[in-house]
């Protein structure tokens, strides 16, 4: 999968492609991650990206043109790459919330072109000529794109194959069925007068499955119950809840 992030900050995405997951998805090629910064499309001496808000107001808001021109190069990156749907993506609290049905739809691209801003925002005429899509990672406000974009790429790296040592892990991570993940445990039996649930060292795999799902059913019940109204549960997590409701 492609990845061209245009950001103000490049260093920032060492955190993904050199650490982790993602780290082991760069380096094996899996993904490729490009970080533009849009000063190197500025003109003048001092290479400026920003400027005073026409009507007045605080702050700086980022020009458009280094920042086309920046979105251009990252569509010839793209294409030398062989990817040819790659839909430009800002960053922004006015986006879409980003959800995990978002993400599987996100994974069918062959890759993204990710905006990150700055300051007040970016000129709105570079979002109405060259934004595709518009994502929030949450109702708050950061100081600028970069997080969210690591975010974003995160979830989907994690998604692709080959990504991940046990693919599994990700097939049952919370919000991926609807609901969220059971308790975790491990080593040692006992921590503190508190000790790992029998079930979980039975060995027997039909009962460890019916715990983990009534404990993910109710954890999810407790902590976000508009989210148990959405899920579609099978014919046996069916009968697991009838019978834990005999």
């Amino acid at each position: 999968m492609f990845f061209a992030v245009i950001t103000l900050f490049p260093e920032m995405f060492e955190a993904i492609t050199a650490y982790g997951i993602s780290g082991r998805a760069v380096k094996r090629d899996i993904v490729q991650i490009h970080c533009i910064n849009p000063r190197d499309f500025a003109e003048g001496n001092y290479k400026r990206v920003d400027e005073r808000p026409f009507g007045g107001g605080p702050g700086m808001v980022m020009m458009a043109e280094p920042l086309a021109k920046a979105i251009h190069h990252a569509k010839q990156l793209a294409s030398q790459a062989g990817c040819t749907r790659v839909p430009v993506v800002y960053m922004s609290p006015q986006g879409k919330t980003l959800h995990e049905n978002e993400v599987h739809d996100l994974i069918e691209y062959d890759g993204m072109i990710v905006l990150c801003g700055r300051y007040e925002g970016i000129d709105e005429r570079l979002i109405q000529q060259y934004v595709d899509q518009e994502w929030s990672i949450g109702d708050y406000v950061l100081s600028g794109g970069e997080l969210p974009a690591m975010v974003l790429l995160d979830t989907l790296i994690r998604r692709l194959p080959n990504t991940m040592s046990d693919e599994q892990s990700a097939v049952q991570d919370s919000f991926v069925d609807g609901l969220l993940d059971c308790p975790q445990y491990t080593k040692p039996d006992h921590f503190e007068g508190l000790s790992v649930p029998d079930v979980l060292k039975s060995g027997h795999h039909g009962n460890i499955e019916k715990w983990r799902f009534l404990q993910r059913y109710q954890r999810t019940l407790d902590r976000r119950p508009e989210l148990v109204e959405k899920v579609e549960l099978s014919p046996q997590q069916k009968k697991w809840l009838k019978d834990l409701k005999a």
